[in-house]
């Protein structure tokens, strides 16, 4: 035997109708099957992104050496002679752009 029985079915009814009204027990209906179908179809392309993602993890295409000159590494630069100073970068004044853009 069954555990629902029909007399919680008739009661549940008379609860939804009480709830909802009976206008709006059609459009729920349509919607909450519109949402199982969405979710029914993203749960199955799920399953298959999972098959292709093996076959994309494959290599396509074989790899093939460069043509061309191979070019020296890049050499650092000497040293500065001892007693050497560099210079700092000449400083730019400040300039608000507040009162820049009042001047204009």
């Amino acid at each position: 035997m069954s555990v629902l029985k029909p007399w919680h079915i008739i009661v549940l009814v008379v609860v939804l109708v009480l709830l909802f009204g009976a206008k709006r027990l059609p459009d729920a209906a349509r919607s909450l099957g519109r949402s199982l179908r969405i979710i029914k179809a993203e749960t199955k392309g799920l399953v298959d992104d999972d098959n292709n993602v093996a076959e994309k993890a494959e290599p396509q295409h074989s790899r093939t050496p460069l043509q061309g000159e191979v070019q020296q590494p890049y050499q650092q630069q000497q040293a500065p002679p001892p007693g050497y100073q560099q210079q700092p970068p000449a400083a730019q004044p400040y300039v608000d752009p507040v009162q820049r853009t009042n001047e204009r």
